[in-house]
């Protein structure tokens, strides 16, 4: 597919890089079109490098090729991302002063908007007129997410993770050919096939105090989780997010309950729960399997005598198991349909998904997302490989290597049927 990628002058410019490097991985040819403003904060050269095709903010340069009208006539999408405030009201209003708003003029292809300024703009009458004026020309314009802004600001504003622009921009483009109309597709395309229901979802990795200062835990960022939880908030569910120290912009539509340990996690889920009114239970979050027996008031202090090498011995107990025991005090009934993760790496003893099913056999979840792990992989990275199992079936369902928003899409698209 050949796109053209614009950029404003933003200082979340810089995540546009990331968006191109997704759409040429992806196998689409790329034009980027930054403005001048943008050449501010990322040059042309590494535009260039990155897309492999000239860049230029000028209607003047390849004036024999007319390029301020071919490359918009050519193009199968054009994203903007970031459009800042500036960018938004010039396309409104039909403003060409440079090669990027002469392009959005003469395209008459799918035009995604990703937004990013700060809120006072982003709220500003005039900002809220021009993107309602976009919207009902067809242009799709994906609502900012909330969160840090530039130094000390934070609020709805900030230009969305480049996964979900990129999938929020081909959705856009496949809804198109298949007869969709732009104005349904405003923020963000998708089924509301989970419209009504209740979600729970745990994100990030637990931590089990030893001191004051130290704890045991994993290497979870919760990305995983969190693409989940916005994925089903975008289906239309209530989603309500219990985080184990995670540091990750709170998801559109998600109310968030902060955890620290594992029976922390365990007290909000079955709380949760025990209310009736839970739909979805998934269990994303690393939990830690053990926790020191005893918690040390002050900080363990080294010893420093001379030959003294001595270290403390720490006493591990086991922590509940948090899925095990929703599945049981769940009964025969059917609700909450509850899924599971398993990090795993594979070893002399099997592969990821011979232990995933003999987990999967243990726990008796409804679902098991096995999520392949290991040295450079999965961890703080946004993208992964997953297998999807059910019980009593040989299928398995795999995905990625793969953007965790493109995994967080397969679960919900295995878990929504499904659901009573």
């Amino acid at each position: 597919m050949r796109i053209v990628l614009g950029v404003s002058g933003g200082i979340a410019a810089y995540k546009a890089a990331l968006v191109l490097r997704l759409l040429t991985e992806g196998g689409h040819q790329v034009r980027v079109v930054p403005t001048a403003a943008a050449l501010h904060f990322v040059g042309a050269a590494t535009w260039e490098a990155l897309s492999g095709q000239p860049v230029t903010s000028e209607v003047w340069d390849e004036v024999p090729s007319v390029n301020h009208v071919r490359l918009g006539q050519e193009a199968d999408l054009v994203l903007v991302a970031p459009a800042t405030a500036d960018l938004l009201a010039r396309a409104a209003h039909g403003i060409a002063d440079d090669l990027l708003t002469n392009t959005l003029l003469t395209a008459r292809c799918p035009v995604v908007m990703a937004p990013a300024m700060h809120t006072e703009m982003w709220q500003h009458p005039a900002t809220v007129a021009n993107v309602a004026l976009l919207r009902e020309r067809g242009v799709t314009v994906i609502e900012p997410d909330s969160g840090r802004l530039t130094g000390v600001d934070t609020g709805p504003g900030r230009l969305p993770e480049p996964e979900e622009i990129v999938r929020a921009a081909l959705e856009r483009v496949e809804a198109g050919t298949e007869g969709g109309s732009a104005h349904e597709l405003d923020g963000a395309a998708g089924q509301q096939d989970l419209s009504g229901r209740h979600v729970l979802v745990s994100a990030g990795g637990t931590r089990e105090a030893l001191d004051p200062v130290r704890f045991l835990g994993n290497r979870s960022s919760g990305k995983q989780g969190y693409a989940v939880a916005a994925e089903a908030a975008r289906r239309g569910a209530r989603v309500t997010l219990a985080s184990a120290n995670v540091e990750l912009p709170v998801p559109e539509g998600c109310t968030v309950v902060p955890v620290e340990s594992a029976r922390e996690l365990q007290e909000v889920v079955t709380g949760a729960v025990a209310g009736g009114d839970v739909d979805v239970v998934l269990m994303a979050a690393a939990v830690a399997d053990f926790r020191p027996a005893h918690y040390v008031g002050t900080k363990i202090k080294k010893t420093h005598g001379e030959g003294d090498e001595s270290a403390p011995v720490v006493e591990l107990v086991r922590n509940p198991d948090i899925l095990a025991g929703l599945v049981t005090d769940r009964g025969g009934a059917s609700t909450p349909y509850i899924v599971g993760f398993a990090a795993e790496t594979g070893d002399e003893s099997g592969d990821v998904i011979t232990h995933a099913r003999a987990k999967l056999r243990r726990k008796g979840c409804d679902l098991l997302v096995a999520n392949e792990v290991g040295v450079d992989k999965t961890f703080g990275e946004d993208s992964s490989t997953v297998h999807i199992l059910r019980p009593g079936s040989e299928d398995v369902v795999s995905v990625g290597p793969a953007p965790k928003t493109q995994i967080a899409q397969a679960i919900w698209d295995a878990v929504a049927p499904e659901l009573p």
